[in-house]
């Protein structure tokens, strides 16, 4: 099977593994993207690429703290509403699953009505947000799209929060950014707009190109050892072991009646 029932914690969740084994873990909570295992032409076995906090939340009852993150309709406190929004803390439908140019693929759903009253009250404007996740070889795909259902234009922002694990972050080596190679040597959260073509990110071991289209900027973020240590979700030195290179759309977009917004990341670990 492509795509099979499982539990992440106590999170019901699906499994993707498509025929060449590559592999995914996404919890129905959040829609939200907490394991991805590709696999390389060499006999190396398959290494999980996603950060996931060994004291982060498993219950549902606060977002998890690691993996990918969807940020909607609003990014951190940008606005009036709940931080990062309501999307990672909300619990999506599985529309569609299965395999498909021999990747294996999942798609989530989360609608107006599938909010809990008090958010559905807090955020009137009827939508429709789908995930689509998709997995083969060396590949992952992510396509995240916000449909307006409703009568009136409302605005929104949005983001792919994603946690790459690195063995060392001060190893880390980020192009594509900016003018120069970006380094993580403390501290940092930093916004990159415009984006245009590849981000070229080397962990320190290995290599992984990353694209991104519909997301104009890209947020990168690391706690540093301070800020770590005030996160109760995470382990004081956990902060060396990832950093967050999210493709982002920052200035809220206004989507029409009827109108529809299309998000694409994709993460290809180098040969």
């Amino acid at each position: 099977m492509s795509a099979t029932t499982t539990q992440f914690g106590q999170l019901p969740a699906l499994h993707l593994r498509a025929p060449d084994g590559a592999e995914a873990t996404i919890t129905l909570y959040g829609a939200h993207l907490v394991s991805w295992k590709p696999v390389s032409s060499s006999a190396a076995p398959a290494q999980e690429r996603l950060f996931v906090s060994s004291l982060s939340a498993l219950d549902g009852q606060r977002a998890i703290r690691g993996g990918v993150p969807v940020i909607f309709p609003q990014f951190a406190e940008r606005g009036s509403g709940m931080r990062h929004g309501f999307a990672r803390v909300s619990t999506w439908r599985a529309l569609e699953q299965g395999e498909q140019d021999g990747a294996a693929f999942a798609v989530l759903a989360l609608s107006q009505a599938d909010l809990a009253p008090d958010v559905a009250a807090a955020w009137p404007a009827p939508f429709e947000l789908t995930l689509r996740v998709a997995v083969r070889g060396a590949e992952l795909d992510m396509q995240l799209t916000v449909r307006n259902t409703g009568t009136q234009p409302f605005p929104f922002s949005a983001a792919l929060h994603t946690y790459h694990q690195v063995e060392d972050v001060e190893a880390v080596r980020i192009e594509g950014v900016q003018a120069e190679t970006l380094a993580i040597t403390d501290k940092l959260d930093q916004v990159f707009e415009r984006i245009a073509g590849q981000i070229a990110f080397d962990t320190g071991a290995d290599k992984l190109n990353l694209q991104q289209s519909g997301f104009t900027d890209a947020v990168v973020w690391n706690p540093g050892a301070a800020d770590a240590a005030a996160l109760s979700d995470l382990e004081d030195e956990e902060y060396r072991r990832f950093v967050c290179i999210e493709p982002a759309l920052l200035q809220p977009a206004v989507l029409e009646p009827g109108g529809s917004w299309k998000g694409e990341y994709r993460v290809t670990v180098a040969p």
